[in-house]
């Protein structure tokens, strides 16, 4: 695929060659895509490792698009999907179909898994985040790949939370998004009471002067546990601090009174670990 053969199929809504290229450009205006891909039931996944990880999980790919020098390398995936269109081109071509350079290698269109439901999510987990209004692609990234390296079973996000399959936080996690479950509240703060239902004792990690220390809630070693990390500017509502068993702080020095929430999420998912 060459720049001539992308612009001559601009013109054409019934080339099947547009209706996939269409997946690839404007991968950088995060409010379009946030809403559009959700909208055709599909995400993108970015660099050959991340691209095998979602095939390993058992995802579906619709279409690959990589640089000329990655088509050798993923030789073994285009063999293995000979009914996908797999469109290789120069790197300016490439950096001009999604606006960014992609030194990654390779992208790939993948259909969306079936969501969980909230119960489907908590059944038999001990560990669970809960991430509140979060809209940092690049911390929900990092925090599903801490959640993945220490234990965590599974991540509920709230309505207004970013998607955990945007192409940026699925890079950040390294692809860690795949092999951790994860759902999407529909009630919020209600659905505290569904966590409560499943036996989870709720803690909320905030500043306020009834909080317990990390120490102290990891000591009360609960069978079931669910952390609540809130968004990047304002914290936890005050609905969820009022709704929650516990409020949580993670002592601090030096006068630092937080971490930066993926940070805060790394630590408190190695302190309250399930241990038996």
């Amino acid at each position: 695929m060459d720049a001539a053969q992308v612009e001559a199929a601009d013109g054409r809504a019934e080339d099947p060659v547009l209706r996939d290229l269409r997946f690839y450009r404007g991968l950088t205006d995060v409010r379009m895509r946030s809403s559009r891909e959700s909208e055709w039931g599909v995400y993108i996944a970015e660099s050959s490792k991340v691209l095998r990880r979602a095939l390993d999980a058992g995802h579906e790919p619709l279409s690959f698009l990589m640089g000329d020098k990655w088509a050798e390398d993923l030789a073994d995936v285009l063999r293995a999907h000979p009914g996908v269109p797999a469109y290789v081109a120069a790197d300016a071509v490439l950096e001009g179909l999604t606006g960014f350079h992609l030194h990654r290698g390779a992208l790939a269109v993948m259909r969306r898994p079936r969501p969980l439901e909230v119960s489907e999510l908590l059944d038999g987990a001990r560990r669970i985040a809960v991430l509140e209004d979060i809209v940092d692609h690049t911390n929900i990234g990092a925090i599903f790949r801490s959640a993945a390296g220490l234990g965590v079973d599974g991540v509920l996000v709230t309505p207004r939370c970013a998607d955990p399959l945007y192409r940026r936080a699925i890079r950040v996690s390294m692809g860690t998004v795949f092999q951790v479950p994860w759902a999407r509240a529909t009630s919020w703060p209600g659905d505290l009471e569904t966590l409560r239902e499943h036996g989870f004792v709720t803690a909320a990690l905030a500043l306020t002067e009834d909080s317990v220390s990390l120490e102290e809630l990891a000591a009360e070693d609960h069978e079931r546990l669910a952390l609540i990390l809130g968004t990047e500017g304002d914290g936890l509502g005050r609905g969820t601090l009022a709704a929650a068993d516990r409020t949580v702080t993670i002592p601090m020095s030096h006068r630092v009174d937080s971490l930066n929430v993926a940070a805060a999420s790394a630590v408190a998912f190695w302190e309250t670990r399930a241990r038996g």
